[in-house]
């Protein structure tokens, strides 16, 4: 039986490229998003590309029906699925105060409660196969002070090394891939056209690159998957900063 893996937020971004590269590796698919027309065209050009079964599944991961119908799928026997790519995001402005609730609370359900949500359901059809893969699409943001966004980070990295270290004596890996700014259309949605988002053009990664590495140290039974070393690296000098520097320093970009 050809090993399945279901991508949530996989109509564009990182969770599309995550899409391409285990379709490459022959993986049938689960596509997930709100996007129906965009699931479509991708699907049909990895059928074409691949000869993978791809199915499409569209759902908003903030709505309780459509988590519903995720988890399901996650946990029929019938069909079983050997990856989960926990990928589905969106940012907000850093303004906490300013932001407005019902925004947050949506952004708190999908990054959390979504990844909490699939997991479980996900994890209870692995451990009774004894083996399967969960990959937590996190951030370099887990480990600043960057408002929410870094908040709901740092709870996906925490409960992945939890959870990989938990269960991998019974087969399973959990990894949360913690990139830096990665050339996607994610700017864009909140938005800011390419060139006005604040970044310098040497801390942009390519989305191939972070989703290849991120492959990688799943595979290799990594809890944490931080690619590229200028991020590495970042990340290890952030430690040592003081919390209001680092506080003053996670404002640039958005």
């Amino acid at each position: 039986m050809a090993k399945t893996a279901l991508i949530t937020g996989a109509s564009s971004g990182l969770g599309a490229e995550f899409a391409r590269q285990l379709a490459a590796r022959g993986a049938d698919l689960v596509l997930v998003a709100r996007d129906e027309a965009a699931l479509g065209r991708l699907a049909g050009a990895l059928r074409v590309a691949r000869g993978v079964e791809v199915e499409v599944l569209v759902a908003d991961l903030t709505d309780d029906a459509g988590l519903d119908a995720v988890a399901s799928r996650l946990a029929d026997p019938e069909r079983p699925v050997e990856v989960l790519v926990n990928n589905a995001g969106f940012g907000l402005d850093l303004d906490f105060a300013a932001n407005g609730l019902a925004d947050e609370e949506r952004h708190l359900d999908l990054h959390v409660r979504a990844t909490m949500r699939l997991s479980h359901a996900a994890l209870g059809a692995m451990l009774a196969r004894g083996h399967g893969r969960i990959i937590n699409v996190a951030s370099v943001a887990a480990f600043l002070p960057r408002g929410t966004y870094g908040a709901v980070k740092a709870w996906i990295v925490s409960f992945s090394r939890w959870a990989n270290a938990a269960y991998g004596p019974r087969g399973m890996t959990v990894t949360a891939v913690c990139p830096g700014f990665t050339h996607t259309n994610f700017h864009e949605r909140l938005g800011l056209p390419p060139g006005q988002e604040g970044i310098p053009p040497f801390m942009w990664l390519d989305a191939a690159e972070v989703v290849r590495e991120g492959l990688r140290d799943a595979a290799h039974g990594k809890a944490v998957s931080i690619p590229s070393l200028r991020y590495k690296l970042l990340i290890g000098a952030a430690r040592l900063v003081p919390a209001p520097l680092a506080a003053r320093l996670a404002k640039s970009g958005r």
